[in-house]
């Protein structure tokens, strides 16, 4: 891999479009917003890969719009929770099992939601990105951190608008935790925990059975492995939801969480990439991620910040949170949520329990009466309004990015616990770690390899 350089900070989310007429938009708006420019009457031609589970949701939420035109369905599974229920919704929409006939014949189309598994998200949004199609893709980004970062520059380059699905960013409750920091309430942050306690419902540190079975009528196997290794299809163990705990498809409790509940902490804190990172987790089976894990990351500062780095912890594992020494003002009596972030400041402590408002410590310290709200946002409406050139995205994809980054690379520690991995982000390199730097990337089956920028 050659060095890349480091992608560019997401802007202040400007609100110039919802000002402006979208006749007189087309003109007003620098060309940077978007690609092409849309007229007052004209619907944002969408096409969605992967429309069950979370593509459902994603699929609906964009297309609440009333400027969006569902024009493509793509997913291997043919059945009613997948491409059935889609197809039924939206009737007049064209249908496809294999994403790549829909990129050849999509020139009618201006944008893609990608909801496939984790290992799918690049493969299939660089193509899109390369064809000028605008991009909603699901957490975590990629599947890799070289995955990540060529989705940065991929945007860029092709001048698209972007967005990835940590839709609980545009939530009131991470809204108003950022704004707390921002408005200094806690004073500098000093140090940051941040977990997710609960049980995940895809296998983690297990092997792999033997045997396979039959492959349902209404599943395409081979396309659904896509760039991954082959391997036998084995009921209800990767497809529709199970591939989460497995390496060659997903990314494990990290990655499926990481990049929610460390959003608003990178958004308040406005964090940069790791210095450092340590890793202590159990030795990884072969194929599947570990069932619990700390990763301890170095940031440098930031004006939020108290010193000239600050670290974040993170913590997974069935009933596993930090440590109650280590959270400041937060008192004992006080029950953790299952999920969220404690940020310790000078002048206090601030839970952000995953999708639920904030609380600040000391209590008498901080009326409720007179702490601020922000109100929630659409966050799949917001993408589709900035590909009219009627909005900006909060997470472009040169802001999740870099948060992506983070999280994958905390997983790349994981693969080797209680060794401190030196990062340059710059240079895209762990600097001390030839064994570690090799999983920065990943092997793509024959035929399968992505389109690098």
């Amino acid at each position: 891999m050659s060095p890349r350089p480091t992608p560019s900070r997401l802007t202040t989310r400007r609100q110039f479009g919802k000002q402006l007429g979208l006749a007189s938009a087309a003109i007003a708006l620098s060309a940077g917003s978007y690609s092409r420019v849309f007229g007052a009457n004209e619907r944002l031609s969408v096409a969605s890969v992967g429309t069950g589970g979370k593509g459902w949701s994603d699929l609906l939420g964009v297309a609440a719009s009333p400027a969006v035109r569902v024009a493509a369905l793509c997913d291997i599974d043919s059945s009613k929770p997948h491409l059935g229920r889609a197809a039924e919704k939206y009737p007049e929409a064209k249908q496809y099992a294999d994403w790549r006939k829909l990129m050849d014949e999509s020139k009618e189309i201006d944008a893609v939601i990608v909801s496939t598994p984790d290992f799918m998200h690049a493969p299939v949004a660089l193509v899109a990105m390369q064809q000028g199609k605008h991009v909603f893709c699901q957490k975590p980004l990629t599947h890799t951190v070289y995955e990540a970062r060529q989705m940065q520059l991929a945007a860029k380059k092709n001048n698209v608008v972007t967005q990835m699905g940590n839709q609980i960013q545009s939530h009131s409750a991470y809204r108003t935790a950022v704004e707390m920091v921002h408005s200094g309430l806690i004073g500098k942050v000093k140090e940051v925990h941040s977990w997710q306690s609960g049980t995940p419902a895809w296998p983690r540190h297990i092997e792999r059975p033997e045997g396979s079975d039959p492959v349902p009528s209404h599943v395409n196997w081979e396309l659904w492995q896509g760039v991954a290794p082959e391997r036998p299809y084995k009921e209800d163990l990767y497809h529709p939801f199970a591939w989460r705990g497995w390496q060659d498809y997903g990314t494990g409790q990290l990655g499926d969480f990481g990049c929610h509940i460390l959003d608003p902490v990178f958004k308040s804190l406005e964090l940069t990439a790791p210095t450092q990172l340590v890793a202590e987790a159990p030795p990884l089976k072969p194929e599947t991620w570990t069932d619990a894990a700390t990763v301890r990351y170095v940031f440098p500062g930031t004006e939020r910040t108290a010193g000239e780095t600050i670290n974040v912890t993170w913590y997974d594992g069935v009933g596993v949170k930090p440590p109650r020494e280590v959270l400041g003002d937060v008192p004992a009596s006080y029950d953790l949520p299952q999920a969220g972030s404690v940020l310790v400041g000078e002048k206090g402590s601030l839970v952000i329990p995953h999708v639920a408002m904030p609380k600040l410590f000391p209590e008498d310290k901080y009326p409720e009466s007179e702490q601020p709200k922000v109100e929630a946002v659409d966050h799949y409406v917001q993408w589709a309004d900035a590909c009219r050139g009627a909005d900006t995205t909060t997470s472009a994809f040169d802001y999740s990015g870099p948060l992506t980054e983070a999280v994958l690379l905390g997983t790349i520690g994981i693969r080797f616990p209680g060794e401190t991995l030196q990062w340059d982000s710059a240079q895209l390199r762990i600097a001390n770690s030839d064994a570690a730097q090799k999983f920065l990337s990943k092997p793509y089956r024959k035929g399968w390899e992505p389109s690098w920028v």
